[in-house]
C-alpha cells in the first residue's frame, strides 16, 4: 500500500505482485478539505487509513516523506498527516517504509525532478490504469507503492541497476 500524505487530500494506492507483475487493486483519495478542525482531519486520516488496511489487508505500507519546503507550518501539518497514517499501519502491525519524493519520481520515471503528470503517465505504462487528472494524489500514492515494489525487487534480486534504462532492459516483463 502506498500513501501520499496530505491534510486536505490524502492519496492511496494498493498493488499486488502476481508472478513478478504489478496489478492494481485500487487507488483513490480521501478528501479532508471540508473539515475545518485540524485535529478532526487527523482523526479522519487515522480512521480512513485503518479502514483501508482492514478492507485490503496489505503486507506493507510505503509512504512519501515530507519534503523540506519554505513554509514550516505546511511541513508540520504534512508531518502530522504522515504520522497518523503511519500510526494506523503500526496499530495493525504492518511494516512501514518511507521514500523521499525524489526517490519515488526517480524510481517511476528515471528522473527525480519529474512532474506529477509525468509520474502518472509513466505509471499508466507500467500498470493499466486510467490517469485521473483531477487528483494526482492518487497516482502519487500509487507511485509510492510501485517505488517500494521496485526497491524490494531490486534488493531481493540482488541486482544493481545503473539507471532506469538498465532496469528496463533487465526486466522487460515488468514494463508493458
Amino acid at each position: 500500500m502506498g500513501i501520499d500524505p496530505g491534510t486536505n487530500i490524502l492519496g492511496y494506492g494498493l498493488i499486488h505482485n502476481k508472478d513478478k507483475k504489478i496489478e492494481l487493486i485500487t487507488m483513490s483519495v480521501i478528501k479532508l478539505n471540508k473539515l475545518n478542525d485540524p485535529y478532526l482531519k487527523l482523526k479522519t486520516i487515522f480512521e480512513e487509513v485503518l479502514g483501508i488496511i482492514e478492507q485490503y489487508k496489505p503486507d506493507e505500507l510505503a509512504i512519501e516523506a515530507p519534503f523540506f519546503g519554505k513554509n514550516v507550518q505546511s511541513m508540520l501539518k504534512l508531518g502530522r498527516a504522515q504520522g497518523v497514517a503511519i500510526a494506523a499501519a503500526l496499530y495493525k502491525s504492518i511494516p512501514v517504509f518511507e521514500y523521499s519524493p525524489r526517490k519515488i519520481k526517480q524510481a517511476i520515471t528515471g528522473k527525480g525532478s519529474a512532474s506529477k503528470e509525468q509520474v502518472a503517465l509513466m505509471l499508466a505504462r507500467i500498470i493499466p490504469i486510467n490517469v485521473v487528472t483531477e487528483y494526482y494524489d492518487a497516482t502519487d500514492a500509487l507511485g509510492v507503492a510501485v517505488c517500494h515494489y521496485f526497491q524490494k525487487s531490486t534488493l531481493s534480486d540482488k541486482k544493481a541497476y545503473s539507471g532506469w534504462e538498465s532496469f528496463v532492459s533487465n526486466n522487460p516483463e515488468r514494463i508493458k
